[in-house]
C-alpha cells in the first residue's frame, strides 16, 4: 500500500532532521534542532532530551526544559522505565499516571498533560537517552504519533552520536587523532552480524583507502523473511564522502522506519541529496529489497555496476547495469520500475565496488570482473563471508606493490542449495 499524504510529509520533515546532521554544530544545538522538528511534527508544546550518563547510571537533563543538569537514576520514573525497557511509552494523563513525577512541574510551573516518552538506542544497542514529547496541542498522542516519534527518535540518536565525534574532533589536538576517531564512528556504523534469513546466507566487507572513506553498506531486516540491502559510494575519499554515506545509511533507516516502499525511499533521499550536496558530487547506490519467500530481489541501482548475479544451475554470470542516475545527480520525476533478480538454489547477488574491479598491479592491469569470477570459480564450496574475504585477499595480491587507489566494499547474498 502507498504511504499517505500525511507519511509522505512525515518522511520529508523528517529528511529535513536527518540533513542537518552535516551541520557542524554543538550538541545543545543539534539537540535542540530535534526538539523543535519534534514539537513542530508531532503538533506538541515542549520536548525534552535525557542524555544517559553511564558513569553515574543517571539521566540528565540536556534540552529542553527552565532547569539545568535535573539528574534522575535512570530506573526510575517513566523516562526511566523508557530507558531500561527500552519501549515506548504513550501516556495520555501525566497526573493520572502513578509513574509521573511532578517535582519537575512544581520547579518549573509548566502543567504536563499528555507525553511520549523514547528511548535513544545508538548502535549496537547501547542507551544514548530518552526523548520526551509534552503536550500534543488538540488532543492526546494517537498511534501514528508514536510511529513518528520513534523515527525521530532513531535521528536524535544519530545527532548525538555524530555530534559526540565533531566534538572529539574539536578536542583533539593533532589531523592523525581527528581521523582516527571519524574512523572508529565510521566502521562502528557498519553491521556487526550477518542477517539472519532463512535459505541465505550474506557476507560483508569494507576497507577505505583512506582512514575514512565514502563507501557503505548496510542489511535491515524488516521481518524474517525480507531483507533490505543497502550498498553505496560517495564521490571521492574521506571525511567528507564518509559523511554523505552516513547520511544516505540514515535518512534510507528514517525511510524503513515509516513504511516507505522501495520506490519511495529511492526517490525522497535522491531528492534530498539534489538539495544537500554540490554540483560535483553524488553517491552511487543500490537499494534492494530480498523476498525469501518468492526469492526474488527486486531493485534500483543509482548509478551504480555492475551488479554481479552468478546462476549456479548454469555456472553463467549476469552483470546488471545501473538502473538509473546516481543519488544526488538530478531529481527523480519518472523513477524506471525496479529491476528483478530470481534467486535460484546457489544463487549469489554480488555488490561490489569499483575499488576491486578498478584495482590495478604495478602495470596497470584491473583487477576486473574476471578477477572476481576466477575467485568464485575456485571455491565453489566456501560460505558468503569467505568469499567476501577470497575476494579482497586475491585483489591486494593482484595489485602487489600497488597501493590501495580507491575504497573497496564488497557485499554477497548467497542463496543456500537446496
Amino acid at each position: 500500500m502507498p504511504p499517505s499524504t500525511s507519511d509522505t510529509q512525515a518522511l520529508r520533515q523528517i529528511l529535513e532532521v536527518t540533513r542537518k546532521l552535516a551541520a557542524p554544530f554543538d550538541l545543545d544545538t543539534m539537540l535542540a534542532e530535534v526538539v523543535d522538528a519534534s514539537r513542530e511534527i508531532l503538533n506538541a508544546d515542549r520536548g525534552t532530551v535525557f542524555l544517559y550518563d553511564e558513569k553515574n547510571d543517571e539521566l540528565v537533563v540536556r534540552v529542553g526544559t527552565d532547569l539545568d543538569h535535573i539528574r534522575i537514576p535512570a530506573d526510575k520514573g517513566i523516562v526511566g522505565e523508557s530507558a531500561q525497557t527500552r519501549e515506548l511509552i504513550n501516556v495520555p494523563d501525566c497526573y493520572a499516571d502513578e509513574r509521573f513525577n511532578q517535582a519537575i512541574d512544581k520547579q518549573t510551573g509548566y502543567r504536563s498533560r499528555c507525553m511520549l516518552t523514547i528511548p535513544l538506542i545508538g548502535y549496537e544497542d547501547s542507551l544514548i537517552g530518552v526523548l520526551q514529547i509534552l503536550n500534543k496541542k488538540d488532543g492526546v498522542f494517537d498511534a501514528q504519533d508514536e510511529y513518528v516519534a520513534q523515527a525521530l527518535a532513531a535521528q536524535a540518536a544519530v545527532v548525538l552520536h555524530r555530534v559526540k565525534l565533531t566534538e572529539q574532533l574539536i578536542e583533539s589536538e593533532k589531523l592523525d587523532q581527528e581521523i582516527s576517531v571519524a574512523r572508529d564512528v565510521q566502521m562502528g556504523t557498519l553491521p556487526t552480524d550477518m542477517p539472519d534469513i532463512a535459505g541465505y546466507e550474506f557476507g560483508g566487507a569494507f576497507a577505505p583507502a583512506d582512514q575514512t572513506g565514502g563507501d557503505l553498506y548496510d542489511f535491515v531486516p524488516l521481518d524474517d523473511t525480507r531483507l533490505f540491502l543497502l550498498m553505496g559510494d560517495a564521490t571521492g575519499h574521506g571525511i567528507g564522502p564518509a559523511l554523505s554515506a552516513t547520511q544516505v545509511r540514515a535518512m534510507l533507516r528514517v525511510a524503513i522506519r515509516l513504511e516507505s516502499s522501495l520506490d519511495d525511499a529511492f526517490v525522497h533521499i535522491n531528492d534530498q541529496l539534489c538539495e544537500d550536496l554540490p554540483d560535483d558530487r553524488f553517491v552511487t547506490g543500490f537499494f534492494g529489497l530480498l523476498d525469501a519467500e518468492t526469492h526474488t530481489i527486486r531493485f534500483h541501482s543509482g548509478g551504480q555496476g555492475p551488479i554481479m548475479h552468478f546462476q549456479a544451475d548454469m555456472g553463467e554470470y549476469d552483470w546488471h547495469p545501473a538502473t538509473t542516475f546516481p543519488l544526488g545527480y538530478i531529481p527523480q520525476s519518472d523513477l524506471p520500475a525496479p529491476h528483478s533478480a530470481e534467486m535460484e538454489p546457489g544463487d549469489i547477488l554480488g555488490l561490489i565496488s569499483d575499488g576491486i574491479y578498478e584495482y590495478e598491479n604495478e602495470t596497470g592491469e584491473q583487477f576486473g570482473r574476471k578477477g572476481v569470477m576466477r575467485v568464485l570459480d575456485e571455491h565453489a564450496d566456501a560460505n558468503a563471508q569467505e568469499l567476501v574475504d577470497r575476494i579482497m585477499e586475491a585483489a591486494r595480491e593482484h595489485g602487489g606493490e600497488a597501493p590501495q587507489a580507491d575504497d573497496i566494499t564488497i557485499v554477497l547474498a548467497r542463496r543456500l542449495p537446496e
